[in-house]
């Protein structure tokens, strides 16, 4: 008896809880192996789909660049073949890839035809049967003035499909040659047309799949069968199937369960031999507290978030590899920031920007497996290239901005960002991992200066241009410190329909007393970077209420920077300086940006505030930022100032219908309008007849000084020498 409960409970009872835990462990893997493989197979789906629509707006994209073009016009009128088979045929050929060229005279008929190698068994009556019903389309679009899908980056309307070209399925794109200046008249629907062909079959499925990680991706004309592989159809606009794209789907799921059954054999032998030797406790809890100091190691030595090495850890590594470098070695510092990550982070809150950080850091695992990579902060990352020329350490800064510029998938949704990469170079004779460290950090902050979403190499002459920059932001501070060099002009507003000044508009003017006069596109950006833009709004704000306490018959509008309107004492430096100088808060006009307008909770608390003590608030250069009307409409404003980029074509009849769109959906909002930057009499007349209710601009008046300003209200008449 006492030996068979000695069994039962050594044998037995072991073996009976290691078969059940085994059992539940299968059972959960085969189940989440198997919802693995599904959402997989589901992503690649879509990344396929997006990938083709991708090909169909790239290849329209592809078009713009020679299409939108004066030589373009000029050249397909004059019917230059050589010309057009460089630019319009090969070039496209070569630089894109596209299989085929056509150029279509106003009646349709093909002016010049390029079949590239890759396009053997189509005939040109292929190509004019697959590219006239979408050339028709696109002049029946032309001639009636749509301009649907037109944008900051879509210079033109195209028509595009997948269709067959003979027996071959492919993406026909048509774009009309257009002036890229507007100095070429075009009669509408008599421009010339491009046609572009790109095949979707032969080494097009070989090629994404080696790019996007497809296995066995290839073309078909029927759908698959094949339970093991995945596909996408491929449909015109029509609705037709043109054919399919099929893979062999990524099975993350059963890969990790092959991988893992043996260790869940070895798990259930663990778990027999645990519950039989109780001695193993010890072993583990000393195997557990080694863990445990091998862990905070690395932590202290690991950014948390994304496993790369921390700032000090980084710096550490940089410093000791130096020390222990030959003369000949060279060491590369890149340094990378984010391009647009804060917008993300803001717009979808802290939990998505972690998840994004995580993808950007393998990201860059995956370019860079053998560099040391470290994030030194939010959105900051640095890498250590050793011993690589400088042409290979460029190659492989243009491919973190490449690679950086690709979208992200976080959570079955795709987000992109990008990044500016700053690069110094030194060798280990002479390396200094501060001084490299610095130089690469200048180099960053041109990155960012040309553009962002680029690269820069550290030169000498970096320092001087950082120099000259750090004493324009010492200038300034110490301008705003004297008072002196800052100034505040104004420029009239004028009912549309009279010739009278109904208010002003006060603005910065900063006179360097070496340098002249720097404009406000230099220095209010500078302002704003050093955090001095809200002693410029103070000043400017004191200026004009001290004016209009002069002037009782007329209002001022005053700028708002972001951070203004965001700092919990804005509203109450603005009633204080109003009741300071006895003026009415509806006298007052704040003016701030669309962006500036749907942002945060205190931005939205502040405004309110200002609303409800009678201060007005009007959205400036509308327009031109990235919020709809939408959105727009539900903001508390009372007034809407149409961009000058609208108004300056209206005299030869361009954005006439847009600004009279702005004006009527005004209207129906109950805002008021103003037109910024009226040159002309035509364009004054127009937007009288628009209903547009206030304009400013060089017609009526430069910015002027507060004295002539005071003269020319004091008068009532316009001093001609301002205008």
């Amino acid at each position: 008896m006492i030996k068979q409960s000695q069994w039962f409970v050594k044998w037995l009872i072991p073996a009976s809880v290691a078969a059940l835990v085994g059992a539940m462990l299968l059972s959960t893997l085969y189940w989440a192996a198997a919802k693995t493989d599904e959402v997989a197979a589901e992503r690649q789906k879509g990344l396929a789909t997006l990938i083709v629509a991708k090909i169909q707006s790239s290849v329209a994209h592809d078009q713009e660049s020679a299409t939108v073009w004066d030589d373009a016009v000029i050249k397909t009128k004059d019917d230059d073949h050589d010309w057009l088979d460089v630019n319009l045929g090969r070039w496209m050929n070569t630089y894109f890839g596209h299989d085929a060229a056509v150029v279509l005279s106003p009646d349709g008929l093909p002016i010049y035809q390029f079949l590239a190698k890759s396009s053997s068994g189509v005939s040109p009556e292929d190509l004019r049967l697959a590219y006239s019903p979408l050339a028709k389309r696109l002049r029946e679009r032309l001639v009636a003035g749509d301009q649907e899908g037109i944008s900051d980056t879509v210079l033109s309307i195209g028509e595009s499909d997948l269709t067959y070209v003979g027996r071959r399925p492919a993406v026909v794109s048509v774009k009309p040659i257009m002036s890229d200046t507007g100095e070429i008249e075009q009669q509408a629907g008599k421009e010339n047309q491009h046609v572009a062909v790109r095949f979707l079959d032969q080494d097009f499925p070989a090629e994404i799949g080696d790019e996007y990680q497809f296995a066995e991706m290839q073309f078909t004309t029927e759908m698959p069968r094949d339970q093991h592989h995945s596909h996408i159809a491929l449909t015109s606009r029509s609705g037709q199937t043109v054919g399919y794209l099929n893979w062999h789907p990524f099975e993350p799921g059963t890969n990790v369960l092959h991988a893992t059954i043996p260790v869940v054999g070895l798990s259930i032998i663990g778990i027999f031999i645990a519950a039989s030797l109780a001695g193993h406790a010890i072993w583990r809890r000393s195997v557990k507290l080694n863990f445990n100091r091998q862990e905070l190691q690395h932590l202290a030595l690991r950014d948390s978030l994304t496993g790369l090495a921390n700032r000090a850890h980084f710096n550490s590594e940089l410093a000791a590899r130096l020390r222990e470098a030959l003369p000949e070695d060279l060491f590369s510092v890149l340094l990378i920031d984010l391009d647009r990550f804060k917008g993300v982070n803001d717009t979808y809150g802290h939990p998505t920007g972690d998840k994004l950080i995580a993808l950007v850091a393998a990201r860059m695992r995956d370019i860079l497996p053998d560099a040391l990579i470290g994030r030194i902060g939010g959105d900051e990352f640095t890498v250590l290239v050793e011993r690589m020329n400088p042409d290979d350490v460029v190659a492989i800064a243009d491919k973190i901005v490449v690679g950086l510029r690709e979208p992200f998938e976080i959570d079955g949704a795709y987000g992109a960002i990008g990044a500016s990469v700053g690069v110094a170079i030194a060798s280990g004779a002479n390396a200094d991992a501060v001084e490299l460290t610095r130089q690469a950090d200048i180099a960053l902050y041109h990155a960012k200066a040309a553009g962002r979403n680029a690269y820069a190499v550290f030169g000498n002459h970096m320092d001087e241009l950082l120099r000259t920059r750090r004493k324009l932001e010492h200038d300034l501070r110490e301008a705003l410190a004297t008072g002196t060099q800052i100034e505040v002009v104004y420029q009239p507003v004028y009912y549309a329909d009279s010739a009278g000044p109904c208010s002003l508009e006060a603005l910065a003017r900063w006179k360097h007393p070496e340098l002249g006069p720097i404009g406000p596109d230099m220095f209010i950006p500078l302002a704003e970077e050093i955090g001095v833009i809200n002693r410029i709004g103070a000043h400017v704000l004191e200026d004009a209420c001290s004016l209009i306490a002069r002037l009782p018959s007329i209002s001022v509008a005053v700028n708002a920077s972001t951070s203004e309107l965001a700092s919990a004492g804005y509203p109450l430096r603005v009633l204080t300086t109003l009741a300071k100088w006895g003026i009415e808060p509806a006298r007052l006009e704040i003016e701030i940006t669309e962006s500036l307008a749907i942002s945060g909770e205190e931005t939205e608390r502040n405004v309110t505030m200002l609303r409800a003590a009678g201060v007005r608030f009007a959205i400036d250069d509308f327009g031109t930022g990235y919020s709809s009307f939408s959105r727009i409409q539900n903001v508390s404003v009372d007034r809407l100032k149409i961009d000058k980029s609208f108004i300056a074509g209206m005299g030869e009849g361009q954005n006439s219908a847009i600004v009279g769109a702005i004006i009527n959906l005004a209207r129906a909002q109950g805002l008021q309008t103003t037109a910024e930057g009226v040159e002309t009499q035509e364009q004054r007349d127009a937007l009288k007849s628009l209903g547009c209710d206030n304009i400013q601009g060089f017609l009526m008046s430069r910015p002027i000084a507060r004295d002539d300003i005071i003269a020319l209200l004091q008068v009532g008449h316009f001093n001609k020498e301002h205008g």
